[in-house]
């Protein structure tokens, strides 16, 4: 009988030393030194370099360190025999509780014993009847076994050595599974013994490994790429993320999905397949900026890498601003907002770019019937960085031109933007990545004012992982917007006015997975703003225009945050988030001082206050919770609820209905709080037919306070004392959010319902500054009804036919309702605000899509697109204005397009 305990400690003590030899020379000079014999596979070794000595050592302790870093075991016999084993141990007696000492509970005993006690042992006919790649991980320690071990690691592009997010990894033997991280981490806590470890994710091909655990260890995944991308509507990338998660009201759109959905001219437009999402409006046919559940325009931050995009649009929202070949894909927060963000009360877009390709170079084309797009792609150094690069141009003007309208036969409206991405793999644990964008617009209406305006923003960003739970993130980006009037009569009066801000904004974020329950998120976060309100330039000689120039504003806002994603248990997940953010008004600024009781105004004004540069004029700040809650009813149906509160400490002052390019951006100071709002939502969400249909219903309140608004006929445009014309009042706004989506099949699509209000309420204790009697009124945005059809029928591999139906009630007007007489003057007497509306909107689009062949190994890939905007015909109104015509108060109405708009749009890949 072999006695293990005898063989392993009772060998003689020995002096050796190892040089830089590999692990087989040094076994075979523990051989010549002493009289045992080694066996072992020789591939097992895999050229192991080892440089050690040892003086007056067992052999057994020489040859365990000497495996320490291997997945080898070994087994001395008393023959003198050394047996080597991959990963396992050799057993030559049983555990001394194999067999149970009492007759009562001998089944649980004996199960428990098997748990705690039993080997890892391998069915040698799984191993043949199993075709698949096997990985064994980790090797059996004495003493060491549990009942669960963790296997770990990162999911990475087989082509582009990035790490992939949202993909499930799933034991299919154990019904065990993850989701990796945005890193591309996972973890799994698995059981001793076979394992068949299955990744599957959109985009990418199914993969399966058989993998042997036998202790705690890291196993690293290469996944390919599908070959082939069809032409398809991609409705939801998550899987089973819209039940899983704890967040609500909360969208991600690819920008694929634009592809195939019939937009204006044929322009691909993410942000425009936002607004046929439920709770994502615009104020209008060709309106910039959105509107997210009662919110206005300025209360949605928009991200681009990180960096503050001030207007996301050209030519007043027709075009979008970002360029569709380069951007990936967009998270829309309207509900559940992440603790990481602040600034804004409505919701938050975090458009993402595309990374650039590490291995090859590529040139994507987009030709339209008024713009043309061309993107390339090119590896710096392969598989460690790379470029990619977009431009984008119109040739608009024929447009215009082509009217029958001789009022406009002199007019101009063009664009161009243009952006760079860098990204660079230093090592396995660092990366950076660099982007710059630019576009600048410009327009004009009348012969005698160009318009222009401008965005400019730029993101660097360096990613390091601390260890296999810890990653961190810093930020630093910079955004400028700015207009100008360039007016041009006669020499006398000429003029330039402008506008700009700027921020630059630095941010630590930090993830931690602390353990199988616990995800934390935390950082620090600031911006520095610089505000140039507006200035008058007088052009040419002898001008007589006086001068203008409103004082800069400048201030600082930043923020501590954490959050933590809290596994309760298998149904129960929470999501509680807490952001601190203070907010303050900087000098250098002459500040008003108005007597007590009486409006401010000009008569008002009693003092004026001096502030120093960087000296502060006001502080606020703002504690904010996020919490969210998911609860699933069954496996595939879930509630949420969600409780929200944020603050907000810049705004636009406009008086138009819906986003201008002079609109005008004011920080918070002694004269203007803060905005806030309360949000509360609540919802159902239901998967059928194993994912192939999502269903969810979501209700939501929201409280704000201080919401903007002004005087009856406000002047705030080149206005050094605009606090004079604004009103800061109550809002609220509730809704109820229905979506079905279809993912599967030839026919995919989406049905969104949204039923929704929004309310203003502007009170004062001086009647002049009261709208509607201090009553809440509906917003300019106030859209009950809002129903989207969207659907893509798949005629074959290469064709499919695709439409667009919308409908939504009318926007809310104020409407004169009659005229009076006084000191000798006819004045027109309007309703109250927003008493009336304009007629409803209703539009259906089609598209045509024709795809070329999908052969690999081609020139190029091509991609025509026939689409028909607006196949009605439907006149639908943009606004309604009213003209005194001879005496006589005339309403006309305008619309943006009113007959059906067709185009053509060819799109080519190298």
């Amino acid at each position: 009988m072999i006695n293990l305990a005898f063989s392993q400690e009772n060998t003689k003590d020995i002096s050796i030393e190892f040089n830089e030899i590999t692990l087989k020379d040094a076994f075979s000079k523990l051989e010549v030194q002493t009289n045992y014999k080694f066996y072992y596979a020789e591939d097992w070794l895999n050229e192991v370099i080892v440089n050690k000595a040892y003086t007056n050592e067992s052999l057994a302790i020489i040859i365990k360190d000497l495996l320490k870093d291997t997945s080898l075991n070994f087994y001395i016999t008393t023959d003198n025999q050394i047996i080597l084993t991959r990963n396992t141990i050799i057993y030559d007696q049983l555990p001394s509780n194999y067999f149970p000492t009492q007759s009562t509970d001998i089944e649980e005993q004996r199960i428990d014993t098997l748990q705690n006690n039993t080997p890892v042992l391998i069915n040698k006919n799984d191993q043949s009847n199993l075709i698949i790649n096997t990985v064994r991980v980790g090797k059996e320690q004495r003493g060491n076994l549990k009942n669960r071990y963790d296997l770990s690691g990162y999911v990475y592009d087989a082509d582009t050595d990035k790490t992939i997010s949202n993909l499930a990894i799933v034991s299919k033997l154990k019904n065990v599974g993850a989701v990796t991280q945005n890193n591309g981490y996972y973890e799994l806590k698995l059981t001793p013994g076979i394992h068949i470890i299955e990744i599957n994710g959109l985009g990418y091909e199914r993969m399966q490994t058989r993998v042997i655990i036998y202790d705690d260890g890291k196993l690293n995944f290469n996944v390919k790429s599908k070959a082939e991308e069809l032409s398809e509507v991609v409705l939801n990338s998550q899987g089973i993320k819209n039940i899983e998660d704890a967040s609500t009201g909360n969208t991600r759109i690819n920008s694929e999905e634009s592809k195939n959905i019939p937009l204006v001219l044929g322009e691909r437009d993410v942000l425009k397949v936002a607004t046929l999402q439920p709770g994502v409006t615009s104020a209008g046919e060709g309106a910039a900026g959105f509107n997210v559940r009662g919110g206005k325009t300025d209360q949605n931050l928009i991200l681009l890498e990180n960096a503050v995009l001030y207007n996301p649009s050209h030519f007043f929202g027709i075009f979008p601003a970002l360029n569709p070949l380069v951007v990936s894909d967009i998270d829309i927060y309207k509900g559940s907002i992440p603790a990481e963000f602040g600034g804004r009360i409505s919701s938050v877009f975090d458009i993402k770019t595309k990374n650039a390709d590490y291995t090859k170079f590529g040139v994507d084309v987009s030709v339209g019937p008024v713009t043309g797009n061309v993107v390339v792609n090119t590896p710096i150094v392969k598989e460690k960085s790379g470029l990619i690069i977009g431009a984008r141009g119109t040739y608009s003007d024929w447009v215009l031109r082509s009217l029958n309208e001789a009022d406009l036969n002199n007019s101009e409206a063009s664009f161009y933007d243009f952006i760079a991405k860098y990204n660079h793999k230093i090592n396995e644990k660092n990366s950076v990545q660099a982007l710059g964008y630019y576009s600048r617009d410009t327009f004009s209406i009348t012969s005698d004012s160009l318009f222009g305006y401008s965005n400019r923003l730029a993101s660097l960003k360096w990613q390091h992982q601390i260890n296999d739970r810890h990653n961190a993130t810093v930020t630093l980006a910079n955004s400028q917007y700015r207009f100008n009037i360039d007016y041009e009569d006669t020499m006398s009066d000429d003029f330039i006015q402008s506008f700009q801000i700027d921020e630059t904004a630095l941010k630590l974020k930090l993830d931690y997975s602390l353990s199988d329950t616990h995800n934390i998120t935390y950082g620090l976060t600031s911006k520095l703003y610089g505000i140039l309100p507006g200035k008058v330039e007088p052009q040419g000689e002898g001008n007589l225009i006086t001068p203008v120039n409103i004082p800069k504003e400048r201030g600082i806002e930043g923020a501590f945050f954490v959050s933590d994603s809290y596994k309760i248990n298998e149904r129960f997940l929470l999501d509680l988030g807490f952001r601190f953010s203070f907010f303050s008004s900087l000098g250098e600024a002459n500040k008003r001082v108005y007597s007590d009781g009486t409006p401010r105004s000009e008569s008002s004004v009693i003092d004026t206050v001096s502030y120093s540069k960087n000296e502060v004029i006001k502080t606020y700040v703002g504690p904010e919770f996020r919490l969210a809650a998911r609860y699933f009813l069954s496996d595939d149906f879930s509630v949420k609820a969600s409780l929200n509160n944020t603050f907000q400490y810049i705004h636009t002052l406009s008086n138009n209905t819906t986003v201008s390019p002079i609109d005008i951006w004011k920080l918070s100071d002694n004269f203007i709080k803060p905005q806030q709002a309360t949000q509360l939502a609540l919802g159902l969400y239901k998967n059928l037919n194993v994912n192939a249909y999502e269903l969810s219903l979501e209700g939501f309140y929201k409280k704000q306070h201080n919401i903007l608004d002004f005087k009856t006929g406000a002047d705030i445009q080149l206005n050094e004392a605009v606090e004079t014309e604004i009103l800061q009042g109550e809002g609220k706004a509730y809704g109820v959010e229905f979506l079905f989506k279809k993912n599967l099949g030839d026919l995919r699509g989406w049905i969104g319902y949204t039923y929704s209000r929004s309310f203003f309420k502007l009170d004062s204790q001086f009647a002049e500054e009261q709208v509607n009697d201090a009553n809440y009124f509906p917003s300019n945005f106030d859209k009950p009804h809002d129903f989207t059809l969207v659907l893509n029928y798949k005629l074959s591999q290469r064709i499919s036919l695709s439409s667009n139906f919308l409908y939504q009630t009318g926007r809310p007007v104020t409407f004169p309702t009659g005229n009076y007489q006084f000191n000798g003057g006819e004045f027109v007497l309007y309703s109250d605000r927003n008493q009336f509306r304009i007629p409803d909107y209703y539009r259906l689009d089609l598209g045509l899509n024709f795809e070329g062949n999908h052969k690999k190994n081609k020139l190029a890939h091509s991609f025509w697109s026939l689409s028909v905007y607006n196949v009605l015909g439907r006149n639908n109104p943009y606004s309604v204005f009213f003209i005194n015509n001879d005496g006589e108060i005339q309403a006309l109405q305008s619309s943006i397009f009113n007959i059906p708009v067709p185009s053509l749009t060819y799109n080519i890949s190298f």
